[in-house]
């Protein structure tokens, strides 16, 4: 073939690559299988659409035997993934902070959730002094790192420090939030409820950590990221991915 058509091909190539889409993450069996767990409440399988747990799940790298730690458990969406995707042989740790565990009630839909999934354990302490049982492969937090910034007990330094030093070598933290417009700030935190992302990074990168990946998953183009979230859609929002390692 001479240079002339070689060139053609190439560039023919070149073309195709740049059309065709971007294969989806394969999501392991593992996932799937916690996806698909019948203990799933109805309202929890409700969000799958828009929360997306499948891809969220295999983005962070979650695998059987792993120890996760959880950051804001909520009402417990990602616990019970987390709790069987890392089966068999995981832990789960759900870290709650001191004055939600001293709440009327507000250990009741964790210790539910514990007692459904056994490898789950709670452990109280507040977040800038939390010493797990063991170090964890993964932390992770979703849609709660703009909610650290707020209050008169904020310390991200502190948090995100505990979090680095709660990790293994290699540990990787999660984290995925609303996002807000570029150049926020950390007003953002408490008026919008969402996390200016540049922010983030630089808060992460300060505590140690290095930007491992993105991903565009949540991402949504028509969410101007300028109004609260809940006004937005709480799971419909601009919604960004970081992976991020402990070297």
């Amino acid at each position: 073939m001479n240079k002339l058509a070689l060139s053609a091909c190439a560039l023919a190539g070149a073309a195709f690559l740049a059309l065709a889409p971007a294969r989806a993450q394969a999501v392991p069996p593992a996932i799937a299988a916690a996806v698909a767990d019948p203990g799933r409440p109805a309202a929890d399988l409700a969000l799958d659409a828009t929360r997306k747990p499948a891809g969220a799940l295999a983005f962070a790298g979650v695998k059987p035997g792993m120890t996760v730690a959880e950051l804001g458990s909520g009402g417990g969406y990602y616990t019970r993934l987390l709790a069987k995707a890392v089966l068999p042989g995981g832990t789960v740790f759900a870290v709650v902070t001191t004055g939600q565990a001293k709440r009327p009630g507000g250990l009741d839909a964790l210790n539910a959730i514990a007692a459904a999934y056994p490898n789950v354990k709670i452990v109280i302490g507040d977040y800038p002094a939390m010493v797990l049982p063991q170090k964890a492969d993964l932390f992770w937090t979703t849609e709660n790192y703009h909610d650290f910034h707020n209050g008169a007990a904020a310390n991200i330094p502190g948090l995100d420090k505990a979090v680095f030093d709660n990790l293994k070598p290699g540990g990787i933290f999660y984290v995925e939030d609303h996002s807000a417009a570029p150049g926020a700030g950390v007003a953002a935190a408490s008026q919008y409820h969402r996390m200016d992302e540049d922010l983030a990074k630089s808060e992460l990168a300060a505590a140690g950590f290095k930007l491992d990946a993105e991903s565009n998953l949540l991402r949504n183009p028509a969410d101007n990221r300028a109004t609260g979230n809940s006004e937005a859609g709480h799971f419909v929002t601009d919604r960004f991915m970081l992976r991020l390692k402990r070297p």
